[in-house]
């Protein structure tokens, strides 16, 4: 189907875009108002987009139900500073929780159980239960529009990071696969960031992938290899050559089976090359494939 969004409600419009582009990251916000009150809330509309200077953006948007601001926006619009809390598995019900339109001067760290932590040079207090946390100084507010559902750019320049000692390896680099992120999907869904979920693809960086149309047009062409595939042969930085020393006992089978039958030494080739990429060997692959001339 397609949908043409201005003959859309706002609430069809946020409803499709948060399914589609997802998941994002959420931004655990705790802001201070002129009386020095804090407020706690999460917002899934959230990202990092610059180093140097260190920037990132959340909006805090006008409600789609009835075009009033949230708390936290009247707090940065007041004392212009931030701190983001990173959401962790651990403490993702509590977070949700603090979401809740508790009246102004409702203290959502109590509400939602967690303990205030003074920040280093920010007013806000940060939450202590968060393993990571940024003390941001609010550069600008941008409002997109006035109308419900409106997003409201808070664009903040990080100061400060805080990151729990056992996320780090010896040389204070982030271990991925410890951090358990969570992140926001459509409606009430969330995604969980586990060991057994991440992957790796090398970035092609200085050196320039061949790319798919290089390939061979037997393998660009194939039935049994997939887009991921392609582009995983794709990403070496020059056509390879078949090594004279290359041996692969299944290979040997292969050939041995099926050389008398191009078309299904072809399949089971082939699909011998999508398992070896699949597991991340894509030298192997390369050759394996390449027995085919």
């Amino acid at each position: 189907m397609i949908f043409d969004l201005k003959d859309l409600k706002a609430s069809e419009k946020q409803y499709y875009l948060q399914h589609l582009v997802a998941p994002r990251p959420i931004c655990f916000a705790s802001t201070v108002d002129a009386e020095g009150n804090a407020n706690l809330s999460p917002f899934s509309f959230f990202n990092l987009f610059s180093a140097q200077p260190p920037v990132v953006v959340f909006s805090p948007a006008r409600r789609v139900r009835d075009n009033t601001i949230k708390h936290t926006l009247e707090n940065v619009l007041a004392v212009p500073e931030v701190v983001i809390n990173v959401v962790t598995y651990d403490i993702v019900q509590q977070s949700s929780l603090s979401s809740c339109e508790y009246p102004k001067g409702t203290d959502e760290f109590l509400k939602a159980g967690f303990t205030k932590e003074a920040a280093s040079v920010v007013r806000p207090p940060m939450v202590k239960e968060a393993k990571a946390k940024m003390e941001c100084r609010v550069l600008e507010v941008k409002s997109l529009g006035e109308e419900g559902g409106a997003g409201q750019l808070v664009i903040c320049e990080v100061l400060v990071v805080h990151i729990d000692d056992a996320l780090l390896d010896a040389e204070k680099k982030i271990d991925q696969r410890k951090l358990d992120l969570v992140a926001r999907l459509g409606g009430d869904w969330y995604t969980r960031v586990t060991p057994e979920s991440l992957f790796t693809v090398p970035k092609p960086n200085t050196k320039l992938g061949i790319g798919i149309d290089a390939l061979p047009e037997s393998v660009r062409g194939s039935r049994y290899l997939t887009g991921n595939h392609l582009g995983a042969l794709a990403n070496v930085h020059e056509p390879p050559v078949l090594e004279p020393g290359f041996d692969d006992d299944h290979l040997k089978q292969i050939v041995q089976y099926y050389s008398l039958n191009p078309a299904d030494m072809e399949r089971e080739v082939h699909t011998y090359a999508a398992k070896l990429l699949d597991a991340g060997k894509v030298h192997e692959a390369w050759q394996v494939l390449l027995t085919m001339g």
